[in-house]
């Protein structure tokens, strides 16, 4: 998951809302969203590489969410790190609350690369990242609002994370329905080079990389997703495959 915009205890009949673009290079095998076999309660797309999911709920009497989007950062890229999407499964088929979760992947959380994790339920929602240490919310249980990731930290000021925040707030005010929230995760306008982040990638690509959904020839938006969990614990995930 390469964007996600989501709204924590905002709109009070679903305390989260979230809607998110997977980028993704065409040629990795993935399975669409749908119940899995092993784990009947977790709906979620599969990366059939790795066997890990990117953006997940579970379904039942307390519903559960995960989600995780990389940090994009070349130069501390480790080729042999575990996959960082077994991070979202794992959550989804324990038990653990959120914040237990935490506490038990933090020793070993720089074995990966770098991630954002976003994980709970209607009660509490956690951001989680393993290179968001001087951040004070790294880790701690989430205040009311409405969040952005990319790939770098929790609210980055990248042009894609602030348009599509500012475009999502608007869609909750005006109680949008979901074709709203794909609509607005269609954009394929690429951000002018003065506000571009430096994330170590040559200009073009970051031009590339810097719309909400990227097209290229071999890698881009793979899904759009918007889930919803609610108050009388229903959850809901409806995603849209691109490519």
């Amino acid at each position: 998951m390469c964007l996600i915009v989501f709204a924590w205890q905002v709109v009070p009949a679903a305390p989260l809302i979230a809607a998110a673009n997977r980028d993704e290079f065409y040629q990795r095998a993935t399975a669409p969203a749908g119940p899995w076999l092993d784990h009947p309660q977790i709906y979620a797309g599969r990366d059939l590489q790795a066997g890990g999911s990117w953006m997940g709920i579970t379904q039942g009497a307390a519903p559960r969410f995960a989600a995780i989007t990389n940090i994009r950062n070349p130069a501390d890229h480790k080729d042999d790190a575990p996959s960082r999407g077994q991070l979202v499964a794992d959550y989804l088929a324990g038990s653990m609350t959120a914040r237990q979760y935490v506490d038990a992947i933090r020793a070993g959380a720089d074995a990966y690369n770098g991630f954002n994790l976003v994980l709970g339920d209607r009660d509490t929602l956690i951001w989680y990242s393993n290179k968001g240490d001087a951040d004070p919310r790294n880790g701690q249980p989430l205040a009311p609002g409405v969040y952005g990731l990319s790939n770098a930290l929790l609210d980055a000021p990248w042009p894609k994370v602030l348009k599509t925040k500012a475009q999502f707030s608007s869609l909750l005010c005006l109680g949008a329905p979901d074709e709203a929230f794909f609509e607005m995760l269609s954009d394929t306008a690429q951000a002018p080079d003065q506000r571009l982040p430096e994330t170590g990638v040559p200009l073009e690509l970051e031009r590339t990389l810097s719309a909400v959904r990227i097209e290229s020839p071999g890698y881009g938006t793979r899904t759009s997703t918007v889930v919803k969990l609610y108050a009388d614990a229903r959850a809901t995930l409806h995603e849209l495959v691109i490519h």
